[in-house]
Formats: structure tokens, C-alpha cells, sequence
């Protein structure tokens, strides 16, 4: 019996390309797969940076209703007459540590403490993180116009100083 050979015309061609196709990719292969991993990463990264944002946000609008309801509480005490004020006094704190280190409570016998903060947040949209948090926020005095916040000798309302712009269009300064 006879071996019947096949004849290839180039067989060290044929080997080559046998060999060369389980190696690797082709050039095109490479840049459609960059082309696609690009398309992607430009729909990515802004969807990231909003979300980022967003959260940051979050913080910023429950920091200033927790401030805000503080500030609110301690003129109720003192409108109450739990604490003690004198008669040109507005009621409102003097400055945001007073809402963490508390006042004597003028109807507990014992004249025990009342606080209205554990701690005072920090504006999210703050650069410097070495501030102290009470630092980081605009304070508006009582006796300041609404459309141009001063500080003075009391805290009526807080703001952030940040310059950026919500996401809803609205100043940061303006929540």
C-alpha cells in the first residue's frame, strides 16, 4: 500500500500561517478594541463626575438643614426663655460653637446643658480640608439684607462660599 502524499505548493508558507494565527492579534483588532475602549471611556467619565457632584450635593443640602434647624432650635429656647439673653439680644446664637458646646437650660433645676449639634458640619464644597468646619461656612448676621450676607454679631442663617453652580442651575451661595 502506498502512501499517497499531498503536494503543497509552499509548505513552509502553510506552516507559518497555521503557527501565526493562535499568537496574537492583527493591528486592527488592536485599534478597533482602543477605538471602543475610548467611545466608552467618553461616556463614562462625565457620568462618574456627575455622580461625584451629585453626592457632594447631597451632603451640602443635609449639612445646611441641619445647621439651619439648629439655629432655629436655639431661638426657640431662647424665645422660650431656656436660655439666657439680655435685652438687646436677637436670640440667635452668637456663633456656630455655641451649638455644639450648648447653654445652661434656665428651667432645669440642675441647669444642665442643652446642645443642639454633636458637631458642626463642614461645607462638602470646601477646598481645604484644614479649615475648621465652623470656617467653611458664610455666616448671616439678623441684622444683614438677605441679598448681601454679613456676618456680625449674631447667626441668623448660614451659607456655603463656594463660587460653583448646582447642578439644578442654582449658586451655591444661593441654597
Amino acid at each position: 500500500m502506498s502512501r499517497r502524499r499531498t503536494f503543497l505548493p509552499y509548505p513552509r508558507l502553510a506552516a507559518t500561517r497555521r503557527a501565526g494565527r493562535g499568537n496574537g492579534f492583527s493591528l486592527i483588532e488592536l485599534l478597533i478594541t482602543l477605538g471602543v475602549v475610548a467611545v466608552l471611556a467618553t461616556v463614562v467619565v462625565p457620568v462618574a463626575q456627575t455622580s461625584l457632584q451629585r453626592g457632594k450635593e447631597q451632603d451640602l443640602r443635609l449639612a445646611l438643614r441641619d445647621l439651619r434647624a439648629a439655629i432655629d432650635l436655639y431661638k426657640k429656647a431662647s424665645d422660650d426663655g431656656r436660655i439666657q439673653k439680655s435685652g438687646n439680644d436677637t436670640g440667635y446664637p452668637k456663633n456656630l460653637k455655641v451649638l455644639v458646646d450648648g447653654e445652661d437650660d434656665l428651667r432645669d433645676p440642675k441647669h444642665s446643658k442643652i446642645r443642639f449639634l454633636r458637631k458642626i458640619p463642614r461645607d462638602p464644597m470646601h477646598p481645604d480640608a484644614s479649615v475648621p468646619a465652623a470656617d467653611t461656612w458664610g455666616k448671616r448676621a439678623y441684622a444683614s439684607e438677605p441679598d448681601n450676607p454679613q456676618e456680625g454679631d449674631d447667626v441668623y442663617d448660614v451659607y456655603s462660599k463656594s463660587k460653583g453652580i448646582g447642578l439644578n442651575g442654582v449658586p451655591y451661595r444661593k441654597w
